[in-house]
């Protein structure tokens, strides 16, 4: 009995040394791992550390031969524009009818029969109302034509309205321009009282109906996604009743919304559009029709006034250096109303 009681103790005592020498071999291993994972962390994290450094010093060095190369060439944004303007096309030799006198130093592209309009025409028959939400401004750009104004007007990063002209011999792509755009104008020229370039694809106060009908269907086949026009020029075509309910019937079949210029005050745009069942929209002020800068920037002050009294705004300018010179330095007014695309301003 004794003996069987001794064999009992010693298996027991071996047991619990094989379980000792396990719960040691299996804390040897923990800790082994917990040592390497330890220090492999501690290296991963050094070498993330270094990788990181090393970028930083790459980037500060790439920075420092960016800053030196350039140094000596530094442009404002006004000379960036300036550059861009001037960037036209010349291989081509265009002929002598269509040459145009550069942009940067010809004076005021648009026409209108009455210095007055240069203030703001529809303040005589628009009354102040009371505006819950911010005001809305928008900006036409007329006479787009050239790459070098469309690139010029995108680099001031403002939602400005591009009103392209019809094709013409010296100016072959504004069709395929606009088509690059989001949204775009068409600025249909139409006839003057007197103004000396008449573009290619003017109406005239005579053409028949059947006339300006064709005439409105070619537009849209140049421009397929346009659904507002603007007058370039037209005092004498806006001013003849006949000839404005010929264009806005026109206009009406193809789905297009038509925008007053206001190149003169004898319009008959308002009562024709009226009698349509359609609202009259108009320009409230143009922005260049001097070219002095300081001038333009007045004028945008006013278009935005313009936009606090009555809650929405118009104006129209050119892509002419000092217009847009003058939209960059003014940015920081427009943070007192919405500048939109003229399709958010109603």
């Amino acid at each position: 009995m004794a003996k069987r009681k001794k064999n009992t103790l010693t298996n027991s005592s071996k047991i619990l040394t094989y379980i000792a020498w396990t719960l040691a071999v299996i804390a040897l291993l923990l800790s082994s791992l917990a040592a390497g994972y330890y220090f492999g962390y501690a290296d991963a994290k050094e070498d993330i550390h270094k990788k990181e450094k090393l970028k930083n010093q790459k980037r500060v060095a790439m920075l420092k031969r960016v800053e030196e190369a350039t140094k000596h060439t530094k442009a404002t944004v006004n000379e960036r524009l300036k550059q861009v303007l001037q960037k036209e096309d010349t291989k081509k030799e265009l002929p002598k009818c269509e040459v145009l006198t550069n942009q940067l130093n010809e004076g005021a592209s648009h026409e209108f029969d009455d210095s007055s309009l240069a203030k703001a025409p529809l303040e005589l028959n628009r009354r102040p109302i009371i505006i819950s939400t911010k005001p809305k401004l928008a900006i036409i750009i007329d006479d787009m034509s050239l790459k070098s104004q469309v690139d010029a007007v995108k680099s001031l990063g403002l939602p400005l309205t591009m009103s392209f002209l019809p094709p013409r011999a010296a100016r072959p792509n504004s069709a395929i321009l606009a088509s690059k755009e989001n949204f775009y104008m068409v600025h249909l020229p139409m006839e003057a009282q007197n103004f000396p370039k008449e573009e290619p694809f003017t109406l005239h106060s005579e053409d028949s109906q059947s006339i300006i009908s064709q005439r409105i269907k070619d537009l849209k086949k140049l421009f397929p996604r346009v659904e507002y026009i603007n007058n370039h020029t037209g005092s004498k075509f806006t001013s003849n009743e006949r000839s404005m309910n010929r264009l806005i019937f026109a206009l009406k079949n193809q789905h297009i919304n038509f925008i007053d210029s206001r190149t003169t005050a004898k319009t008959q745009a308002e009562k024709v559009m009226g009698n349509f069942g359609l609202k009259y929209v108009a320009r409230d002020i143009f922005l260049d029709h001097h070219m002095d800068k300081a001038y333009i920037k007045v004028q945008i002050k006013k278009a935005i006034k313009i936009a606090k009294v009555h809650g929405t705004a118009i104006a129209i300018g050119h892509p002419h250096i000092n217009t847009l010179q003058a939209l960059n330095e003014s940015k920081g007014l427009f943070k007192d109303v919405d500048l939109v695309y003229i399709n958010r301003l109603y």
